[in-house]
């Protein structure tokens, strides 16, 4: 199983925001968010701040799915 931030993706692209946008609003570096692009682990503190900036919950931004989805 395998963390998936598609979610987060689309959410961007329905705000009209780009990636860099989120890391102003957010206060998350541009090297967490590269993570994120990855679909790597990053710290729950990081998904919290994204959550509060874009005003949505953890569910709205991420999802756990299988290891065969993700590629």
């Amino acid at each position: 199983m395998k963390v998936s931030y598609k979610k987060l993706w689309k959410l961007l692209i329905d705000r009209e925001l780009k990636k860099k946008d989120l890391c102003e609003i957010s206060g998350v570096s541009s090297t967490s968010i590269a993570k994120m692009g990855r679909n790597e682990n990053v710290n729950t503190d990081i998904l919290v701040k994204i959550c509060e900036a874009l005003g949505c919950d953890i569910s709205d931004i991420a999802e756990v799915v299988d290891d065969e989805k993700t590629n």
